[in-house]
C-alpha cells in the first residue's frame, strides 16, 4: 500500500497532487496490460493440433504420489488417442521444493521452457515456504506460472448429484480489486483509497472461455454476476461485455444476476439447480466459490483449472500434507482432487467423452458405491487401489446406466 510519511503534514492540494501521481503511475501501468492483451495470441484451437502435450507436474509432498494415480487413469482413458499420436505426455522435472530452492527461484528458467513446450498441465500441490520453514522465502510457484503462461481464468466447478447441483464458476484471475490490491493508497490521515480495474480485453475473454466451455460441453445456459446498479463503470463495463458476447451464442441462454442475490439463489433449494455455467468478476468469484464449495464438503474436495488462450493449468487445489509424508502416509493420500482436474483438462482440450467416462466413475466410486474406501491412514485404502476401482467401474459396460441410477437415488 503506498503511503507517505508526509501525509500528516500535507494540505489538501499538496495531498492531492501526489495521488494524482500515484494514480498517473497506475494507469499507465494498466494502459500497458491492455496494449499487451490487444496484440495477445488467439485461442488455442487444440482439434487443430496433433500432439496435444499434457505436462505433468508431479508436485512436492503427497503431489508425486497422487499425481501418479492421476495420470495412471489419464492414460488408461486415452489409451487410444495416445496410440496415435493425438495425446503425448510430458513429465515436466524441476519444481520440487528441494529443486526450486536449490535454484534460488519460484520457477526456474528451463522448468518454464519446458512447460512452454506443453499445452496444458496436469499439477500436483506444490509447497509454498512460509515463515518457520527450512527454505529460502521464494515466491509461490503456483502464482509464478499464472503470471509467466498469463493464466487468466480461474476455474472451479461443484458439482453434488443427489442435490441436483452441477456448477461450474468460471472466475476472472487478473483485474477486479485484486490487481492493484496492494497499490492502494491514503489520500490524507482520515481518506484511504483502493482501486477495482476491468477492461474490455479482460472481460471478453473470461466472458467467452464460459461461453465456449457451454458450447463444447452441450450446456444451455450461462449466467453473469456483477453489482452493477451499484458498482456502474467497472461492474458496467463486466455486464455490457458479456451481453455483447453471449449474442455471438445465440443457442445458449444469458442470464445476469448480482452478486448479493446469487448467493442467496445458491442456498435456494428450488433455484439453485438451474443455475450451470456462472462468469464473474475477480473478487466475487473468489468468495461465491467458498460458499459454493461447502455444499460439495469444502474448498478442498475438487479440482481447479487456470486457463489462458494458449496455456492451461489443471491442479489439486489442496496442499502438499508434508505431514502425511513425515508420517509414512503419503501412499494413503486420496488423488480424487487432481483426477477431478484431470477430468476438467480432457474437456478443455475437447475429449468429452473421455471426461464423461472419467467424471462418472469417480462419482460412483467416491460418492455413491465407496466400496474403497479412502481415509488418509494404512486402516484404508491407498491411492493406488482407489484409481484401480475408478479404472474398473470405467470398463463396466453399464457405466452410465449405473451412474444414472445413483443419481435418481
Amino acid at each position: 500500500m503506498y503511503h507517505s510519511g508526509k501525509v500528516g503534514s500535507m494540505n489538501q492540494a499538496e495531498a492531492i497532487e501526489m495521488a494524482l501521481d500515484h494514480f498517473a503511475k497506475l494507469l499507465e501501468e494498466q494502459l500497458k496490460r491492455v496494449d499487451q492483451m490487444k496484440a495477445g495470441e488467439d485461442w488455442a484451437d487444440y482439434s487443430k493440433i496433433k500432439p496435444i502435450v499434457v505436462g505433468v507436474v508431479g508436485g512436492d509432498g503427497i503431489g508425486p504420489y497422487i499425481t501418479k494415480e492421476a495420470v495412471r487413469v489419464l492414460e488408461y482413458v486415452l489409451q487410444k488417442e495416445i496410440a496415435e499420436g493425438k495425446v503425448q505426455l510430458k513429465d515436466i522435472k524441476g519444481l520440487t521444493i528441494e529443486e526450486r530452492a536449490k535454484a534460488m527461484k519460484a520457477l526456474p528458467e528451463d522448468v518454464l521452457a519446458a512447460l512452454k513446450e506443453c499445452h496444458v498441465i496436469l499439477k500436483g500441490p506444490l509447497t509454498t515456504p512460509k515463515k518457520g520453514d527450512p527454505w529460502p522465502n521464494l515466491e509461490s510457484a503456483n502464482v509464478s506460472m499464472r503470471r509467466e503462461l498469463d493464466l487468466f481464468a480461474n476455474v472451479r466447478p461443484v458439482k453434488v448429484p443427489e442435490q441436483g447441483i452441477d456448477w461450474i464458476f468460471y472466475r476472472e484471475n487478473t483485474e477486479g480489486e485484486y490487481v492493484l490490491g496492494s497499490k492502494g493508497f491514503n489520500v490524507t490521515e482520515d481518506l484511504a483509497v483502493d482501486f477495482k480495474i476491468i477492461t474490455t480485453q479482460g472481460a471478453e475473454r473470461i466472458v467467452r472461455l464460459a461461453f465456449e466451455y457451454a458450447k463444447k460441453n452441450g450446456i444451455k445456459r450461462v449466467s453473469a454476476v456483477t453489482k452493477a446498479n451499484v458498482i456502474k463503470t467497472t461492474d458496467g463495463k463486466f455486464l455490457e461485455t458479456a451481453r455483447r458476447v453471449a449474442k455471438d451464442y445465440p443457442d445458449i441462454q444469458f442470464d445476469d444476476w448480482f452478486v448479493d442475490i446469487m448467493a442467496a439463489k445458491l442456498v435456494d433449494e428450488k433455484r439453485r439447480k438451474d443455475f450451470k455455467v456462472i462468469v464473474l468478476p475477480n473478487l466475487y468469484g473468489d468468495i461465491l466459490t467458498d460458499e459454493a464449495a461447502e455444499f460439495q464438503g469444502g474448498v478442498g474436495t475438487a479440482g481447479s483449472a487456470n486457463i489462458g488462450k494458449r496455456y492451461a493449468m489443471f491442479e489439486a487445489i489442496h496442499g502438499s500434507a508434508p505431514r502425511m509424508v513425515q508420517e509414512g502416509r503419503a501412499p494413503y493420500a486420496d488423488p480424487s482432487s487432481i483426477m477431478r482436474a484431470a477430468v476438467m483438462l480432457l474437456r478443455h482440450i475437447g475429449f468429452v467423452d473421455q471426461a464423461q467416462k472419467y467424471e462418472m466413475a469417480l462419482d460412483v466410486c467416491g460418492q455413491f458405491e465407496k466400496k474403497v474406501a479412502l481415509t488418509g491412514r494404512s486402516d484404508g485404502a491407498t491411492g493406488a487401489k482407489f484409481a484401480d476401482y475408478v479404472m474398473e467401474t470405467i470398463r463396466s459396460p453399464d457405466l452410465e446406466k449405473k451412474w444414472r441410477s445413483y443419481q435418481r437415488g
